[in-house]
């Protein structure tokens, strides 16, 4: 309904500017790094890295522009028409230069290994441009600092950080969690955790978003320190929560080593510390890889089984392996007999929110085909039933309308019964990001959670009356005129049912029973513009 009438509409306006004495098209506001690699011409950059703001401090993507007298980061300047841009040989020059000078500070054994080098990106950009350290500069080689391997995933070696700051953008700008930071000035000039703590006991979350930004290998996942050479990388989606982060798993000796965030339409490349760092399972010794049978004439004992969970003592004592066939004939025997025995109305399926849809269809058709019976379940209703049942009625659909970075486009988001920065770190991020842009957050829960540092309000309700506050609000919009009366025309049923409802429910009657005066909830009300 919305979508626009023509293509030529989506797509955004250019300039033209010359690159190397050839006229070439630039769209509005691309820089000239990227307007550059579009039409073939690689010019180096390590501080720079796509879905982070540029910074221009490394310098190693000067380019000469005619009538400026000195070199500009390509990576920070934007094409403007009539622009004449140069990757002349005093360019080149500066360039080589920074390279060399980075490359002279790093140390002998890198902890990121290509194919052109020790350091990452930094290898691979002095392989591509025939930079080599000359011995002089090599000599005056900074004092190393110390590794920190005080983190369970992670490994700070800031004798191969090249204070590029991709870190801190990734830390303080995309994930919004404000642990990394720039200390110090001059040559002691470092990156720290919180107060120059230890990253192992700072405020870090664990995302691991410094990790895949870091291009020299000075933050390195503990499982992939030394060669970046893989099997093969494996496309997938994050089993974890409901987000649907895209990923890439990184396979060598058919083992999970590490994760990359992929990008898509819910993440854009982000990750949280369960999809980057939360494969370790899949390899755990105590990891079923064939049925097990309980042995003849051993009895049921929950104490000896929760020893088992627990301490992967040895099952053998307990159950002997089988072969699928007989754990399956075994299995469906016992729920046959069971059915054919006691009715159809004596079994149940339970299934997991984490399986597939295909998984869940199989499962559901087990039960009511197989069974007979159409007791089948799955264990977010615990937490979902409501909201389900809420959406289907109000919007037509019990899944959600938008993905969640849609929260970009928000004057004001209003988070009530969800503890996003806890249960979806990632969507979380995107709300982070909108408040820091000017957004709203109203967080309305019993608890004061994580996000309440980033709320303009926060509505601390008394447990259990989430409704007589809700009703407030919507008291007060409908009293004050607020209401988009052309929206609820087209788009609503039964308004004018709820605006008789809603009549005894002034704020200054529900203050009292939801424990947040009558001024906060009229102020919230009336900035309710573009809510998500």
């Amino acid at each position: 309904m919305n979508a626009p009438i023509k293509t030529t509409d989506l797509m955004p306006q250019t300039v033209e500017f010359k690159l190397n004495d050839q006229t070439v098209q630039a769209y509005e506001g691309e820089t000239l790094l990227k307007a550059a690699q579009r039409h073939g011409v690689d010019i180096p950059h390590l501080c720079y890295k796509d879905g982070l703001r540029a910074d221009g401090n490394c310098r190693a993507c000067v380019v000469e522009i005619k009538g400026e007298r000195t070199l500009a980061p390509s990576c920070c300047r934007t094409a403007t028409a009539g622009l004449e841009v140069l990757v002349s040989d005093r360019a080149v020059k500066s360039q080589k230069m920074v390279l060399e000078m980075l490359l002279s500070d790093m140390p002998d054994t890198g902890y990121k290994w290509n194919d052109e080098g020790q350091h990452g990106e930094l290898s691979d950009w002095a392989s591509r441009m025939n930079v080599a350290v000359r011995p002089e500069l090599q000599a005056l080689r900074r004092e190393q600092p110390a590794c920190d391997v005080s983190h369970p995933a992670m490994a700070v070696n800031l004798d191969a950080c090249i204070q590029c700051n991709r870190c801190v953008r990734a830390c303080r700008e995309e994930q919004v969690n404000d642990v990394i930071g720039y200390a110090n000035r001059g040559a002691h000039s470092q990156i720290v955790f919180d107060l120059d703590d230890g990253m192992g006991s700072s405020t870090c979350v664990a995302c691991g978003e410094c990790v895949q930004a870091c291009p020299t290998g000075a933050l390195m996942p503990k499982t992939q320190i030394g060669s970046q050479v893989v099997d093969k990388k494996v496309d997938s989606v994050c089993p974890f929560c409901g987000v649907g982060c895209l990923l890439t798993y990184n396979v060598k000796d058919n083992k999970i080593v590490s994760v990359d965030g992929r990008d898509g339409p819910a993440n854009h490349n982000r990750l949280c510390v369960k999809g980057r760092f939360g494969f370790d399972y899949i390899h755990n010794p105590q990891r079923l890889t064939m049925p097990l049978i309980r042995k003849a004439g051993v009895p049921k004992d929950p104490e000896l089984i929760g020893q088992l969970n627990r301490d992967a003592a040895d099952w053998s004592a307990v159950f002997r392996e089988a072969t699928w066939e007989e754990a399956l004939a075994l299995a469906g025997g016992k729920l046959k007999a069971l059915r054919d025995t006691h009715g159809k109305k004596t079994l149940a399926g339970f299934g997991s929110a984490k399986g597939s849809n295909e998984e869940a269809y199989l499962f559901q058709k087990l039960v009511r085909t197989g069974f007979g019976s159409n007791n089948v379940d799955h264990c977010t209703r615990l937490c979902h039933a409501s909201s389900v049942a809420a959406l289907l009625e109000g919007v037509g659909s019990g899944a959600v309308s938008n993905q969640v970075n849609d929260v970009e486009h928000a004057g004001l988001i209003f988070v009530i019964g969800s503890n996003p920065t806890t249960n979806h770190p990632v969507a979380a991020t995107w709300m982070k990001n909108a408040a820091k842009r000017g957004a709203k957050i109203v967080l309305a829960d019993p608890r004061v959670t994580d996000i309440g540092k980033h709320a303009w309000r926060t509505l601390q309700f008394k447990p259990d009356t989430d409704v007589a506050m809700l009703n407030a609000l919507i008291h007060t919009v409908i009293e004050e005129g607020l209401v988009d009366e052309d929206f609820i025309r087209r788009r609503a049923n039964n308004y004018e049912a709820l605006k008789e409802n809603v009549k005894g429910y002034s704020p200054e009657a529900m203050a009292p029973i939801c424990g947040i005066s009558a001024e906060t909830l009229r102020e919230v009300a009336r900035d309710r513009k573009s809510v998500v």
